[in-house]
């Protein structure tokens, strides 16, 4: 398996979906342009030794994808019902206690509905520290778990130290 070319990664599931496309010097990335990505991204969230990196995985990754940005950025729900349509929870009792096994009816769905499954997650526990990187060029997300929810960057060493530079820059430059 590949590295992770991503800049953001370890994020909840959900967003680290959204995180397969980034911005490198002013042009889109995809890391989900073909098996080799979807093995990669499948990797780096342990999902590799559940599910296959191939073409129907892939192709209901990419639906998924595109129906998180649909939700965090529209507000659309539709196009994320379809994706959860394709699996469900069944309640179980285990050795420690009650539990939650997730089931599809086609294996090939699985990431794509957990993705989907960890928005529905996010929400339930705080819709509004969802958020997108307040950089301009920047098209990353992020879950902020900073005590104070005031975080507004993907990565303070990369999008907050622009903003800083550029802001430090203007103020120098008018005096």
């Amino acid at each position: 398996m590949s590295a992770d070319p991503r800049p953001l990664i370890g994020e909840p599931l959900a967003l680290d979906l959204l995180n397969t496309r980034w911005m490198r010097e002013g042009a889109v990335q995809d890391l989900l342009t073909g098996i080799d990505g979807l093995a990669v991204w499948l990797g780096a969230n342990a999902l590799d030794g559940r599910f296959e990196a191939d073409a129907p995985t892939l192709r209901h990754a990419l639906q998924a994808r595109d129906a998180l940005h649909k939700a965090v950025h529209e507000a659309a729900a539709a196009p994320l019902d379809a994706v959860l349509e394709h699996g469900r929870i069944r309640a179980t009792l285990t050795t420690e206690g009650p539990g939650e096994v997730p089931e599809f009816r086609d294996p090939a769905w699985g990431p794509a509905w957990l993705a989907a499954r960890n928005y529905l997650e996010l929400l339930s526990t705080a819709p509004d520290r969802i958020r997108g990187c307040a950089h301009e060029a920047c098209i990353l997300h992020f879950f902020d778990t900073s005590r104070n929810g005031t975080r507004r960057w993907c990565s303070m060493a990369a999008c907050g130290n622009r903003a800083k530079a550029s802001r430090h820059y203007a103020r120098t430059k008018e005096s």
